[in-house]
């Protein structure tokens, strides 16, 4: 059976990613590791020992009317490190992580900071 991922089922998904009884992944977190993003990641490979930061959370149309989570979240550095993952999570600690991503390491030095702009696109031209 095929099956398609109606308009309307994306706008309900999004929706209940800012509802009230559900946890949305409202924490970013960063780290060194250099491994690639896989779909059985539930960690980042070697996280920095910075605490996740909560971000902000909007709705945004990437081709579809609210078809897409975005969380902007700002880490700074409490010392000298190259960062290269960056997580997004929905607690603070533990919890569960939605998206990891690789990319080329930013060499920061204390008090530095990264703002990291997370996108979750429920669409089904993305």
């Amino acid at each position: 059976m095929a099956a398609l991922l109606t308009n309307v089922g994306i706008t309900k998904l999004i929706a209940a990613l800012f509802g009230d009884s559900h946890t949305a992944p409202l924490f970013v977190a960063w780290g060194t590791g250099t491994t690639a993003e896989a779909v059985t990641n539930t960690a980042l490979e070697t996280a920095a020992s910075e605490d996740r930061t909560s971000g902000t959370k909007t709705k945004v149309t990437t081709n579809t009317t609210d078809d897409t989570y975005q969380l902007v979240g700002s880490i700074t550095s409490t010392g000298t490190k190259t960062i290269s993952e960056a997580g997004l999570f929905d607690a603070s600690t533990a919890g569960s992580m939605y998206v990891r991503g690789t990319f080329t390491g930013i060499a920061l030095a204390t008090s530095d900071a990264i703002e990291f702009t997370v996108q979750i696109v429920l669409d089904q031209a993305a």
